[in-house]
């Protein structure tokens, strides 16, 4: 079953905010569909209720070789959560460098949730190159990175669309998994903003799958620990997620399938 990696080349995208929402629309789509957080920040739980205070979760326990089953939550969206749990800095560094050893101590299980007929695996990733991204990689069917409409993304671009994010060597010779961006917070208001964003569509053509409005809904439906499509499903960015959901769906198809890649360009979403 499919494994969509949500990922960025650095914190602070709103990629966490991405990965609920398209847990969320999936779910509603009537897909069953399993969360899974491997960011140590922990936040992916908070877009589902989870109290601030419960720092339960799996990821953490993966040294101790725990059952990923045991640590499912079900959620009001109908989304199965799986969260990172609480650590420290410390204890991230030494769980990055287990996996970074032990690539299987992650694939291992991940390989499980996929083997469950009819489940969508949306896996938050770490911001950055990781060995979480490494070990993940070969069994995913798409990898969705989120950018900004601003000068620190564009400077990225040539490392997003020649597929380098993804590494090289090992990696490669795996096979990549189709890579797609969607551009987070775009600022209707702001001709910078836009401007950019259309810079940004120009370079990556079909690879841009998306673009989602910056506004305060967004925030707003975090406070309230919702996804964004419950909490304000009027709003722009909600109309602009499920967008995105509906362009993401069929892209996500079994490993052995051919790659997306070269498909008939989807539009341009958000920022038209």
């Amino acid at each position: 079953m499919p494994l969509l990696l949500v990922a960025s080349p650095k914190g602070g995208v709103g990629k966490t905010t991405v990965s609920a929402g398209l847990a969320d629309a999936f779910a509603r789509a009537g897909r069953r569909v399993i969360a899974l957080d491997l960011d140590p920040q922990n936040a992916l739980r908070l877009h589902f209720g989870v109290p601030v205070q419960d720092h339960t979760g799996f990821v953490v326990a993966l040294p101790r070789g725990a059952d990923w089953r045991a640590f499912l939550r079900p959620t009001e969206s109908g989304v199965l959560l799986l969260p990172h749990g609480g650590c420290d800095l410390r204890s991230a560094l030494d769980l990055h460098a287990a996996i970074g050893r032990e690539p299987d101590l992650l694939a291992a299980p991940v390989r499980q949730m996929l083997a469950e007929s009819g489940t969508i695996v949306v896996a938050d990733l770490p911001p950055g190159a990781s060995p979480v991204l490494a070990a993940l990689a070969p069994l995913a069917s798409l990898v969705l990175v989120v950018l900004l409409p601003d000068s620190a993304s564009t400077a990225l671009l040539p490392e997003i669309s020649q597929g380098r994010f993804l590494g090289r060597g090992t990696l490669a010779a795996l096979g990549a998994p189709p890579l797609y961006v969607v551009l987070n917070q775009v600022d209707h208001a702001s001709a910078l903003s836009r401007r950019t964003a259309e810079a940004v569509a120009r370079h990556l053509g079909p690879r841009l799958l998306g673009a989602i409005a910056r506004e305060d809904s967004v925030p707003e439906a975090l406070a309230w620990q919702r996804p964004l499509l419950r909490h304000a499903p009027g709003s722009a960015a909600a109309r602009d997620l499920a967008d995105l959901s509906a362009a993401v769906l069929p892209l996500l198809q079994p490993t052995t399938a051919p790659a997306p890649a070269a498909a008939a360009a989807p539009p341009i979403l958000g920022i038209g």
